[in-house]
């Protein structure tokens, strides 16, 4: 398939820049998987489309404030971003400006509360960094570290929280799982009361997932690699919906990656932890996962061709112009869709 088979016009104006007030506020577009059907409701909405023996499978990694605004020794601005913890204090980053940050170059943050030696550059630009600090280094980071917001963001986040899931707990990513913004701890224990069980995975979330398609040939398309966990707890809750009958519903393509990189052909889910660099785009069958929720995607992105492997490309990219007609806000901080069988055509708004 051609990356070009994914592309949709998208007015900028509807890319959302700040998240709303509630939460459970923003609109939910439900998608029929297989008829296509397609209708408008809230997100406070979605209880009314669970049923009592499903499963809901949640991603709680909770993203680093990994985005350092410090000095360089001269006195010049710089800007690091946080990739990927070598251990010891040292970290892979991009550096910005990147070509005044060679190897040997002093950096400070935080009025010298934290330091740094760039101590070599790699073959694809980014930096080995040396930090120095007295303490735990993310205590230090919490304070001193910004929300690496992604890079169609540009409006400053007032409140660093709503860029986290009110069930993040694990430390490690470097954005949010963003489906899961919607959700309250009072929907949660709304959804919880009806007797739909809810089970968490960890996938921490690299900044490979804003890498854009840059191949014709979708499947030439070189996937990143993410570390996510099942624990067991999960794989049990898991299986034993498949049993009863119930419908595992991911939410967002971060859980839905992990259950279907892990699971059995049959679907069995078993505990383990490991990395994943699947591509899921059409033709994938799917082993685990009935039913996702989800934000709208970047046109010709890797997850925009995950939610076709689901819902067919037509019914998504129908969907995306009934959205984009109806002025549906778009990506991190926008709406929501929820793609299943069995939904009812008939609109709440």
């Amino acid at each position: 398939m051609k990356k070009s088979d994914f592309y949709f016009d998208l007015p900028e104006e509807l890319i959302a820049q700040t998240p709303l007030e509630r939460r459970d506020a923003s609109r939910l577009l439900t998608l029929d998987k297989t008829t296509g059907a397609v209708a408008h409701h809230h997100f406070y909405d979605l209880p009314q489309f669970l049923r009592p023996n499903d499963c809901l499978v949640l991603n709680d990694s909770r993203v680093l404030p990994a985005r350092l605004l410090g000095h360089r020794s001269t006195g010049g601005a710089v800007e690091v971003l946080l990739l990927r913890d070598l251990g010891d204090g040292k970290w892979e980053c991009l550096t910005r400006p990147g070509r005044k940050t060679q190897p040997g170059t002093a950096l400070s943050f935080g009025d010298g509360e934290l330091t740094a030696t760039v101590v070599d550059a790699i073959a694809d630009g980014n930096k080995i960094v040396q930090f120095h600090y007295d303490g735990i280094f993310l205590e230090v980071l919490e304070r001193l570290g910004k929300m690496p917001l992604p890079p169609y963001i540009k409006a400053e986040l007032q409140d660093q929280e709503r860029y986290q899931t009110v069930y993040s707990r694990e430390l490690g990513s470097a954005a949010a799982p963003t489906a899961g913004l919607h959700f309250t701890k009072e929907l949660l224990q709304q959804i919880a009361d009806m007797g739909v069980k809810i089970g968490y995975v960890t996938l921490h979330v690299g900044l490979g997932t804003f890498r854009p398609v840059k191949e014709d040939e979708i499947e030439d398309h070189p996937m990143h690699s993410e570390f996510c966990i099942i624990p067991e707890e999960t794989a049990r809750m898991v299986n034993e919906t498949k049993a009863n009958g119930g419908r595992v519903v991911c939410i967002g393509t971060t859980s839905c990656r992990t259950v279907e990189s892990f699971a059995d052909p049959d679907g069995t889910l078993r505990a383990q932890s490991g990395w994943t660099d699947i591509f899921i785009y059409p033709g994938y069958k799917f082993k685990c996962m009935d039913a996702l929720v989800t934000n709208f995607h970047l046109p010709e992105s890797t997850l925009i061709m995950l939610v076709s492997a689901l819902a067919g490309r037509e019914h998504i990219l129908n969907a995306y112009k009934i959205a984009v007609e109806n002025r549906y806000r778009f990506f991190s901080f926008g709406d929501a869709m929820f793609i299943a069988d069995g939904l009812d055509a008939g609109s709440a708004e």
